[in-house]
């Protein structure tokens, strides 16, 4: 198989050509997944709906075929993503359940920052890249190190900016297809309020315009205007987490205390909703779709 058509990248494209964000919305279980779909419906906007590998471990097969069953059959283009698979058993579950069932992610990032060199992240990549193109599968890559951990991921402490200069390079000996640079952005809570090396985006921008989109990570509690910010600078891909997981747990738990459980569940599910519909506004993707 080929890359042509690919959902991932073919969002993607048109994100960037468009010069709007899309939102690549962490889903921990069934009803998050509907809750994306249901929100992307209404807004008429692209998304992508993205797994941490321990929710795919948990599920695996059957669950991965359900989120691409909702994505694939939404009236809008959905894409169904594994985030940050940083280990072997990771690749080589999304791959398998690939050649072995038919049952492919669009998408998968082979993240292997915790290397020490690029030459070590590229030749644990590459192979896995290989793969995954045979397959139809297109590869996000990080180049650089981001700090923090979250859902399951390996903490990382000494955080290492991209270098716009290796990019090429590094991409080229990937192979792969996104990349997610490390600007000063980390995964959890900033202690401190971030301060985002922009130069690092525009020099990738003039390096991988209509070729190979930018993924940011590290999105938690940012203001609105950083968001439009990395728009404008040429982020295609925005990996959102928490903003909507933690209404959603809060409204289920808040209204199971005094509600039948379906009610409790239509609650969080709006409440999920509602977040990836201020996303959609924010990043531009509304009414694209």
């Amino acid at each position: 198989m080929s890359l042509a058509g690919n959902r991932t990248l073919d969002i993607l494209a048109k994100a960037e050509k468009g010069g709007y964000g899309i939102n690549a919305q962490s889903c921990y279980d069934a009803d998050m997944v509907l809750a994306l779909v249901r929100a992307a419906e209404r807004a008429r906007s692209p998304a992508i709906i993205q797994l941490f590998p321990i929710t795919l471990m948990h599920g695996k097969g059957p669950f991965l075929q359900f989120c691409l069953n909702a994505a694939h059959q939404a009236s809008v283009p959905i894409a169904v993503h594994l985030d940050h698979a940083t280990d072997a058993e990771h690749m080589e579950l999304a791959l398998g359940l690939a050649e072995k069932d038919g049952i492919m992610f669009d998408s998968i990032m082979c993240d292997a920052s915790h290397a020490e060199t690029d030459e070590e992240n590229i030749e644990i990549a590459r192979p896995y890249v290989e793969r995954a193109h045979k397959l139809g599968i297109a590869i996000e890559v990080e180049l650089g190190r981001l700090e923090g951990g979250e859902a399951g991921l390996r903490m990382i402490s000494d955080a290492k900016l991209t270098d716009p200069t290796k990019a090429e390079t590094f991409m080229r000996g990937t192979g792969a297809n996104i990349l997610a640079p490390s600007i000063g952005n980390l995964h959890g809570s900033y202690i401190n309020p971030p301060n985002f090396k922009q130069d690092i985006l525009i020099e990738l921008r003039k390096k991988f315009a209509g070729k190979i989109p930018v993924c940011l990570h590290g999105t938690d509690e940012l203001p609105d205007e950083l968001f439009q910010e990395c728009v404008k600078n040429g982020v295609s891909k925005f990996n959102v987490n928490s903003w909507a997981r933690d209404p959603y747990a809060k409204a289920l738990g808040t209204a199971l205390l005094s509600k039948s459980f379906p009610e409790a569940i239509d609650e969080a599910t709006e409440a999920f909703t509602n977040v990836c519909l201020r996303f959609f506004k924010l990043l531009g993707s509304e009414g694209k779709a």
